[in-house]
This record gives C-alpha cells, sequence and structure tokens, in this order.
C-alpha cells in the first residue's frame, strides 16, 4: 500500500489541493499538522486525509518521521513524502514510483536540477550548499538532497529513523541510504515556485544553522 505523507504548517490555503491530488496516485495520505494555528489540519481532514496533530511546532524532520511512523501503522509498504505547499506535482508520483515497483531502488529521490526549471537563484545556491555538505557528512552525492520530494520503498521504510528535527533531516536521509545501503534513484521533476512558496522555504540564516546542524552531526557519527 502506497501511502502519502505531507509535513504541513500553517498551510491551510495551499493543504487542500495538495490532498486532492495526492489521494489520485495513493491510498492514503497523512497530514502531519505540525502545530498550526490557521486550522490546516481541518481542511486537510475535509479533503480525505488522516491528519495526525503535533501540538506544537516541531520541525520538518520531526513532522516527517511521525508521519512515518503513522504510515507504518496503517500498513503501509511505501511512502512518498511531499511539501504541503503545491510547489511538487503529485501527478510525477508514478514516476517517483516506478524504480521502487521495479525492484531497482530502495529509496527515490525527486531531482529539481534535471529539468528546465524556473529555478531561483538563491534556492541553487542553497541547494548546491546542501548537497555539498550532505556530500562531506555521508560521502553520498545527491543531486537534489534537499528535496522534499521523496519515496520510500519497503526496505527503507521499514529501517529509517531519523532523528533530527528540523530542515537537516533531509542530510540524514541521505545518510541512512549510505549506512543501510539501500540502492538510490534520482528522478528529474518539476517544481513551482512562486512569490508564496519562496516565503515559505528557508531563509538565510535558517540556512546557516541547517548547515551548522548538518556539520555538527557528522562529527558525532
Amino acid at each position: 500500500m502506497v501511502v502519502a505523507i505531507i509535513p504541513a504548517y500553517n498551510e491551510a490555503t495551499r493543504i487542500g489541493q495538495v490532498v486532492r491530488d495526492a489521494r489520485r496516485f495513493t491510498a492514503c495520505v497523512v497530514v502531519v499538522d505540525d502545530g498550526s494555528t490557521d486550522g490546516t489540519g481541518d481542511v486537510a481532514r475535509r479533503e480525505g486525509a488522516r491528519v495526525v496533530r503535533h501540538a506544537e511546532n516541531s520541525g520538518a524532520g520531526a513532522a516527517t518521521m511521525t508521519g512515518i511512523e503513522a504510515a507504518r501503522r496503517l500498513g503501509a509498504t511505501v511512502v512518498v513524502t511531499l511539501d504541503a505547499d503545491g510547489q511538487h506535482d503529485p501527478a510525477e508520483i508514478p514516476l517517483l514510483l516506478k524504480p521502487i515497483q521495479d525492484d531497482t531502488a530502495d529509496m527515490v529521490f525527486a531531482n529539481r536540477f534535471g529539468q528546465r526549471n524556473s529555478i531561483p537563484f538563491i534556492r541553487r545556491v542553497f541547494n548546491a550548499i546542501g548537497n555539498v555538505l550532505t556530500l562531506f557528512a555521508t560521502g553520498t552525492w545527491i543531486q537534489d538532497s534537499q528535496s522534499g520530494f521523496k519515496v520510500f520503498g519497503p526496505k527503507a521504510l521499514g529501517q529509517v529513523d531519523l532523528r533530527m528535527r528540523g530542515f537537516e533531516f533531509c542530510t540524514e536521509i541521505v545518510r541512512e541510504c549510505a549506512q543501510h545501503k539501500w540502492r538510490v534513484a534520482e528522478i528529474p521533476t518539476k517544481v513551482l515556485y512562486s512569490e508564496y512558496t519562496m516565503a515559505k522555504g528557508q531563509s538565510f540564516a535558517m540556512g546557516i544553522k541547517t548547515a551548522l546542524k548538518i556539520l555538527l552531526r557528522s562529527f558525532l557519527r
């Protein structure tokens, strides 16, 4: 059973459409309402999602792990994660699922840089820094290590155990790939950036904080 996990924080204006679209390609959608104050969970529930709520904002990594645990309880065999702000196209879920279905990968990463997407310069810089830090911390090169659009196959879903609560969890997933020797696939996908999605992303200060956490964790392995 394929379950979609959507970590969400104050995304009431966007989450409804994302849930509707994701339900077309998965058996179940789990929205992790990460302490929202705008009714995000209520909107998601009305659109047919199962909602798990954090009492307070705990971070993207914590919300993703909560979603994975919920999916396991539901009997999921495969999990798709995607952002709640609409920058990913759920219609591309089948593309990401194919390497899992073909049994050629245990973990699939969407690659926003594999197509001619209109990606703001600052996003390209942040991603490049994230990729280099991820390589330094894990010894593994992923072209779009910081993307929230991923698929965990049966082996990865059974073994993943995320401990990092913030955006640095993306690097932690790559380290899990290396430690568990998961087979990895990278699939070029579309991405839609807008003023809204840009505002919701990491600020420069948050990016520096995330980078420092990645480096610290790499020394504490």
